[in-house]
């Protein structure tokens, strides 16, 4: 019996990253072998067990054959016959296809070392078709290692993957999965970029794709189109160490600007309405959680008024803030906010342009806020009038905040 150290942890080693955490394969061992020194079986499509000290996990080096369409459609093989190289031609990328065993020599048999060196994402063999969850693992790669480039046959071979309908096999809890993840790396632009240049972004999120190529005025975004435009909003999210919650925000936020008829192109007036609507279609679809829900559709839906903060009157700011929930969501109506910066930074040469309406809406908030609706509501003789009463109240607070009149 014989145990490797295999995949992410000998790339990230090589590369002088953290390791995050290892995966184990043995070589040369049956179930029962492992059962004996006290490993604890969890795994229910093939053999995977606990270290009984580490709780990492290890796996029997296995062979696997495609049975049916989509991620799930495939018979694994385990016995002591399996070799090591078997295991490895099974997986997705040559760089995720290296193992180092206890003598610390690197095994290396698919040119994962030298793809590292040249940056390139490297198919280790056809098997690499029969899971459409690796175009989701590899467009995410690309946003955790944003300098690295698709080899042309694997882009290839991608390609064909969509055409054939592998992507449409995949559940949405799966999509999500690899979405999410991906959204939290570096640079989550460089995702969307490979999805899109496959095909898969048409397959798993037409209306992103649908932005590409739309155009917006120069005067107010330098880069035109406007599926640019949500990219680089995108990467000053992350730039800015913004939450998953905000990022996903950030990517749905324009959507309605892919249904914008091209007789008013460059234009999008009124597109947050449709924005809010199709990014309803895009949550339920994927299953999202209910917060990345809940902010998507915000700040889909209220990011033009945001951006107008400096010229609201008092009234509407208490309309927003009431609509919004901000009085009993002050941290969502925060993320709603940062999203919203995140939009008017990601322009061609404008991320460095102050944007005073977030503060503007953060002092109107705490203004609010600050009202004790309490006392007021103390003060009123007539109990029907306690909630008119509170508004006035805050509405004054405003008022008194900002000097203005109404």
């Amino acid at each position: 019996m014989k145990i490797y150290c295999v995949g992410g942890a000998i790339r990230d080693e090589l590369l002088g990253l953290p390791i995050q955490d290892r995966d184990w394969v043995v070589v040369g061992a049956c179930p029962e072998d492992l059962i004996r020194e006290g490993y604890r079986p969890v795994g229910k499509d093939f053999p995977v067990f606990l270290h009984p000290k580490t709780q990492e996990e290890y796996a029997l080096a296995r062979t696997e054959r495609k049975t049916a369409p989509g991620y799930g459609g495939f018979v694994f093989h385990t016995d002591p016959s399996v070799r090591l190289e078997d295991d490895l031609i099974r997986r997705d990328l040559t760089i995720n296809a290296m193992a180092r065993g206890d003598d610390g020599v690197l095994v290396d048999p698919y040119g994962g070392q030298q793809d590292l060196a040249a940056r390139i994402f490297r198919h280790v063999s056809p098997a690499f078709a029969e899971d459409p969850v690796r175009i989701l693992r590899l467009a995410r790669f690309a946003a955790r290692f944003a300098d690295f480039r698709l080899a042309q046959e694997t882009l290839a071979l991608m390609q064909v993957m969509v055409e054939n309908g592998e992507v449409d096999a995949l559940v949405p809890e799966r999509v999500w999965q690899e979405l999410a993840r991906g959204l939290m790396e570096a640079r989550p632009s460089r995702m969307v970029e490979v999805l899109r240049e496959c095909g898969a972004l048409d397959r798993i999120l037409p209306e992103v794709h649908r932005l590409f190529g739309v155009p917006q005025p120069p005067a107010h975004h330098p880069e035109v189109d406007c599926g640019a435009h949500v990219l680089l909003t995108l990467d000053y999210a992350a730039a800015t160490g913004q939450p998953l919650e905000v990022r996903f925000a950030c990517l749905l936020h324009d959507l309605g600007k892919g249904t914008t008829p091209a007789d008013v192109l460059p234009h999008h007036y009124g597109h947050e309405e449709n924005s809010a609507l199709l990014a309803v279609e895009v949550c339920a679809r994927l299953k999202c959680p209910a917060d990345c829900r809940d902010l998507a559709l915000m700040v889909a839906r209220e990011h033009g008024v945001v951006h107008q903060a400096l010229e609201l009157r008092p009234k509407t700011m208490l309309k927003l803030i009431e609509r919004c929930d901000g009085l009993r969501r002050p941290e969502r109506f925060a993320s709603l906010l940062a999203a919203c910066e995140c939009d008017a930074r990601g322009r061609t040469g404008l991320e460095a342009r102050p944007y005073p309406q977030r503060a503007r809406l953060e002092q109107a908030l705490a203004a609010v806020r600050g009202v004790d609706a309490g006392a007021v509501a103390r003060s009123v003789a007539d109990k029907a009038r306690i909630p008119d009463a509170i508004h006035l109240a805050r509405l004054q607070a405003l008022k008194n905040c900002f000097g203005a009149e109404d």
